[in-house]
């Protein structure tokens, strides 16, 4: 494997992986050490929400969240992160980039749980984008998986979140950006702040913003089987910011 890498503020060296390579990382943890999706997707919903707090503290102070929802997994971890803001009195809303009833898998198990909250959720864009108050935006349309370039609605709800002054936080990836060259497929989000899982994507580099790893429980062995130089990053946070 490549050994492409970022640092952490104190120095230490954090692989980063391609697309490819994450995605048999997933495949490992999943079906080979056991690990469920939403109990990954649980702790990356709990991290951003953090984060996310942490921008709306320091920008806007009473503005609501916007969670900019797809399908699969990177849409199911920005719909637990707004059941965790919900959680805390956090005014949100969700996005989405289709009916609730074509989402499928691990999303559509989350936006069931945001339904029985009675958290909203929409596909009316122009409608939450007329919006002139403040407003943090959650980037959580399309993760590392991405191949070709993002078709719409997403596109548009890209080139919308870009246009207006408010903060991005994107999960894992910015969506439109390739998670393992960094080039945009045709439009990309450009976020203030990444917060990327388990390991950082070598397309994250440079960074557009500022780029933290959360920590989604995955364990050493995982990335023992796969010959991926690791040294848990993390301390007393579930968090670590990286820098190149």
């Amino acid at each position: 494997m490549p050994r492409s890498s970022f640092r952490t503020p104190g120095g230490q060296e954090v692989t980063a992986v391609t697309a490819s390579e994450m995605r048999e990382v997933d495949r490992v943890a999943v079906e080979e050490v056991g690990l469920e999706l939403l109990q990954m997707m649980e702790n990356a919903g709990r991290v951003l929400a953090g984060h996310v707090r942490d921008v709306r503290d320091a920008r806007t102070e009473d503005g609501e969240i916007v969670v900019v929802a797809g399908n699969g997994g990177n849409g199911g971890g920005g719909m637990a992160c707004a059941r965790h803001l919900a959680n805390r009195d956090v005014p949100v809303r969700v996005l989405l980039d289709r009916s609730p009833g074509e989402l499928t898998g691990a999303a559509a198990h989350q936006a069931r749980i945001l339904e029985a909250m009675a958290v909203p959720r929409t596909t009316d864009a122009d409608r939450l984008f007329a919006n002139d108050g403040p407003i943090v935006f959650v980037d959580a349309l399309v993760g590392y998986g991405l191949s070709g370039e993002v078709r719409h609605p997403a596109r548009d709800y890209i080139d919308r979140m870009n246009h207006r002054p408010d903060p991005v936080v994107s999960l894992d990836v910015p969506s439109g950006r390739d998670a393992t060259t960094g080039e945009t497929l045709g439009a990309a989000v450009t976020p203030e702040r990444t917060v990327t899982l388990a390991l950082p994507k070598t397309g994250l580099e440079p960074p557009t913003g500022t780029l933290y790893l959360a920590d989604i429980g995955i364990p050493a062995t995982v990335y023992d089987r796969l010959d991926v130089d690791y040294d848990p990053p993390f301390d007393d946070h579930d968090w670590v910011e990286l820098e190149r």
